[in-house]
């Protein structure tokens, strides 16, 4: 069975985030068509990820937090972004307004 016109598109938006930036499910989403698709965004990343390559540590949620839960990917996550250079609070939120992508 081939892939979604959206799909494609989200892949192609999510290869596209720069080393050091972030971009939120809801924000790959739109802009790969779907501005209420970010719940197939995760589902995209969860199924595709690996074999497409993906970045996928550069997605987040839209407060700027990491959506895996701890034991569950979120230090592995965190350990990527950190060593590009992506900075946390205290809260283990990054500020949208430093990292965020906007293409």
């Amino acid at each position: 069975m081939g892939r979604t016109v959206f799909t494609e598109k989200v892949i192609e938006v999510i290869k596209a985030i720069p080393e050091g930036k972030v971009c939120s499910y809801g924000r790959v989403a739109a802009l790969a068509g779907n501005s209420r698709g970010a719940r197939q965004v995760v589902r995209i990343l969860h199924s595709s990820g690996e074999k497409e390559q993906l970045p996928w540590q550069r997605v987040v949620n839209r407060e700027g937090c990491i959506s895996l839960k701890k034991s569950q990917g979120y230090e592995r996550q965190r350990e990527l972004l950190e060593k590009e250079g992506v900075e946390f609070d205290f809260d283990g939120r990054i500020d949208l307004e430093t990292y965020l992508w906007c293409p």
